[in-house]
């Protein structure tokens, strides 16, 4: 335990401080041993001389720099400017090519050489060129004012213009699926056996190897046309078409299995009258209401004997409006048969006699070279 006395003994004597500090204290023992033993190290040579240290010189900015800088900074932002936009200058501005952005939407499809892949990203299919895909390929083709095509497996297609008023393919073989919202009349295709006339429309086209076609529309209507053939497809109809024959007549897919089968025998194969005869029998007993559209068609497309049937059988469905006769039928009027076909509920026809006008120099389809 620590006493007084041992805080006392511990505590430095003020003799001792003054020894260690000009040694003329009485020393402590302990200090005496310990200079002893240092003694030998003691440095008794001259005090060395070390070279003057020199200041180091900064450089002064004058008030004329201060002036002098933002003037210029200004020059080189300048200078900067001219060359950015002479080199801009010199660039031409890029031109956008006429056409369709094409897509790859499975495997490999094709335009011209160059295949598109996944990492493609979007394609443009020029006028000129042609799109192929194989039995493992679809692609997906876009105009921002025109509409959007699919591209089934095992088609060959090429586009022949892309105008402000008309845009045209040409459907060497296979299957589309059009979803068409530029103005009617605007979107034609070629086929081997016809020219498909977009009128506001969804539809499905499809070409075989031989050229023949079917066409399927789902929204609008759409027209068939071939060297002044024409036959008009509204939304849940259908119409076939053949070489060298072109577009048959349309019909309703919900018709009987019967009338689909005598009027593909009327349109494609029948080569006698007698064939005939029995085919169109079979159609007017067979026909609905709904099949009033295939009537209308029937009627430029039958002999005159037949026509005064078909005339008959419309009229239980449809009776013709009161401008219309049944002599300016039969010898094929055309504003009366115009007017009657506005009875049946398809649209108006003479949005389609509006556009046949614009176009009429694309009614003969265009072969691939």
């Amino acid at each position: 335990m620590d006493t007084g006395k041992n805080r006392t003994e511990n505590r430095p004597s003020r003799k001792n401080d003054a020894y260690l500090w000009d040694r003329s204290g009485e020393p402590d023992p302990e200090i005496l041993k310990l200079e002893s033993l240092l003694r030998k190290f003691r440095h008794d040579s001259p005090t060395p001389v070390f070279p003057a240290i020199v200041p180091e010189r900064r450089w002064t900015f004058f008030p004329w720099h201060l002036r002098l800088f933002p003037a210029l900074a200004t020059a080189a932002v300048a200078v900067a400017a001219i060359v950015v936009f002479l080199v801009y200058r010199a660039k031409p501005t890029p031109t956008i090519l006429a056409g369709w952005d094409v897509s790859e939407v499975q495997g490999a499809p094709r335009i011209g050489r160059k295949t598109l892949g996944a990492n493609e990203g979007r394609s443009r299919l020029g006028i000129g060129q042609m799109l192929e895909t194989d039995s493992q390929s679809r692609a997906s083709l876009q105009a921002d004012d025109t509409g959007k095509i699919q591209v089934d497996p095992s088609t060959r297609l090429r586009l022949l213009s892309m105008g402000s008023g008309l845009k045209r393919i040409a459907l060497d073989r296979g299957t589309i699926h059009a979803y068409i919202w530029a103005p009617p009349g605007q979107f034609v295709v070629d086929t081997p056996s016809a020219v498909t006339v977009d009128l506001g429309c969804a539809y499905t086209l499809r070409v075989d190897d031989s050229g023949a076609g079917m066409v399927r529309t789902s929204l609008g209507w759409v027209g068939f046309k071939l060297n002044g053939h024409e036959s008009f497809i509204p939304a849940g109809a259908a119409c076939a078409t053949r070489p060298k024959v072109g577009p048959g007549t349309p019909y309703f897919e919900d018709s009987s299995a019967e009338f689909r089968a005598a009027l593909t025998r009327f349109d494609f194969e029948d080569s006698t009258p007698e064939q005939r005869a029995r085919d169109i029998a079979i159609i007017l007993s067979e026909a609905r209401k709904d099949d009033s559209l295939t009537l209308w068609h029937l009627l430029a497309r039958v002999d005159n004997r037949r026509r005064v049937l078909v005339y008959d059988r419309l009229s239980q469905f449809v009776p013709p409006p009161a401008t219309v006769t049944k002599e300016g039928i039969l010898r094929l009027d055309q504003p009366m048969l115009d007017q009657w076909w506005n009875e049946l509920g398809f649209d108006d026809i003479s949005l389609w006699r509006h556009w046949e006008r614009s176009w009429a120099g694309t009614a003969t389809p265009v072969r691939e070279k």
